[in-house]
């Protein structure tokens, strides 16, 4: 397998709330996070508006996809998460909101806040009191502290001790 790039998340967080929410009624609509599966990444492709190749990123043994859909509408995807478990905490590969759910006009506000959410409550599951690790791009160091209480750690020591997950 070549080796792979840094990914930097680069995400706005823009409600935190255990739903998503319609941009335009105000409505508030239940969600399910679940596994990706081949069928899946037929839909999920740059063609489609997608910014990054889910079916690369599905071919990586050490992490999984996970879709977020509404619970009353399963088959359309909301947004995706790639984490991996590295022993002690869940790393953050990528995270991407549909197309649809990307800048001004975005259908849904939340997408972002649930599958950061759902990560953190896999670190929680396994006993990893909830860390997650990722690599934010610079300009929005200062976002995620504010919204995800997000703390920079010895970022040197610690992306070359990440060295062999992230190849």
């Amino acid at each position: 397998m070549k080796k792979r790039a840094n990914s930097y998340i680069g995400i706005d967080i823009d409600k935190l709330t255990n739903s998503i929410v319609n941009t335009v009624s105000g409505d508030s609509f239940a969600t399910d996070i679940l596994e990706v599966t081949k069928v899946d990444l037929k839909k999920i492709t740059k063609k489609n508006g997608w910014l990054f190749s889910w079916n690369n990123e599905f071919k990586f043994a050490d992490r999984k996809i996970y879709k977020l859909t509404i619970s009353s509408n399963p088959t359309i995807i909301q947004g995706l998460i790639s984490i991996g478990d590295y022993g002690d905490h869940f790393y953050l590969h990528l995270i991407e909101s549909a197309p649809f759910n990307v800048g001004k006009r975005k259908v849904y506000e939340g997408v972002p806040g649930n599958l950061f959410a759902f990560a953190c409550k896999c670190s929680w599951d396994k006993g990893y009191q909830g860390f997650l690790a990722f690599i934010s791009k610079t300009r929005l160091i200062g976002h995620y502290e504010k919204m995800l209480s997000a703390t920079q750690v010895g970022v040197k020591e610690w992306l070359s001790s990440l060295t062999p997950h992230l190849n």
